[in-house]
């Protein structure tokens, strides 16, 4: 599974590259004005250090203007996927777009339907927003696990970017369902590598290796 980073903070993706940890970026509105930064000079920057895909999404809402704005996000480097919401003009954006050669991330995808009628768009990635369906008390894993089974069984080429992850339990849970990403915050992709017996362990093996005496340099 892909790991994307859902930031727009330059430093923290870094951090995370260097241990192979990135496999693309996801930011959106949000979080460009959370970085305080222009949008296009901080896309620059992300694009330049991530290889992998980097969604940089429109603010437009009618589609004439969608497709204007993908093509002026899609001009800052030749990894951009240009992201565009789940409404019929935010799909006549990415059919245009995709046409057209670019990469297309359709986000806040709720149901199965949006995401059939997505592929059938020709979307590069749909995002269905896991944790905001938690938070009305549906299963937003359920959703995962719909267009998981709908996309093969019509073998559809666009990948599930599973987003709005809350912990590390959402990723092994798509990691398990079959997503082909996920996108989470820095502190969930670093929380992976966390476990209380882990650190319990080592400090044990700290405090009996202090007894030997020993030193390895």
């Amino acid at each position: 599974m892909k790991f994307f980073v859902d930031t727009a903070d330059v430093p923290a993706i870094a951090e995370l590259a260097e241990l192979g940890m990135v496999d693309g970026v996801t930011t959106n509105p949000s979080l460009i004005l959370k970085s305080g930064r222009d949008i296009l000079e901080v896309t620059r920057e992300i694009c330049a250090l991530v290889p992998g895909p980097v969604s940089a999404e429109v603010v437009a809402t009618e589609a004439p203007a969608m497709i204007a704005e993908g093509r002026r996000l899609a001009a800052i480097a030749p990894n951009i996927a240009v992201k565009v919401p789940l409404t019929w003009d935010g799909l006549r954006a990415c059919k245009v777009l995709t046409g057209e050669g670019h990469m297309v991330n359709v986000t806040l995808c709720f149901s199965a339907n949006q995401a059939l009628v997505a592929a059938k768009a020709g979307a590069t990635f749909i995002s269905p927003f896991v944790g905001r369906l938690d938070d009305i008390n549906l299963d937003g894993l359920d959703l995962i696990a719909d267009i998981r089974t709908i996309y093969d069984n019509y073998d559809f080429q666009t990948q599930i970017l599973a987003a709005s992850i809350r912990s590390v339990n959402h990723v092994s849970q798509c990691a398990r369902i079959g997503a082909d990403v996920v996108t989470a915050p820095p502190s969930v992709i670093k929380a992976l590598a966390s476990h209380p017996l882990t650190d319990k362990g080592l400090d044990q093996f700290l405090k009996d290796w202090a007894k030997t005496g020993q030193k390895i340099l």
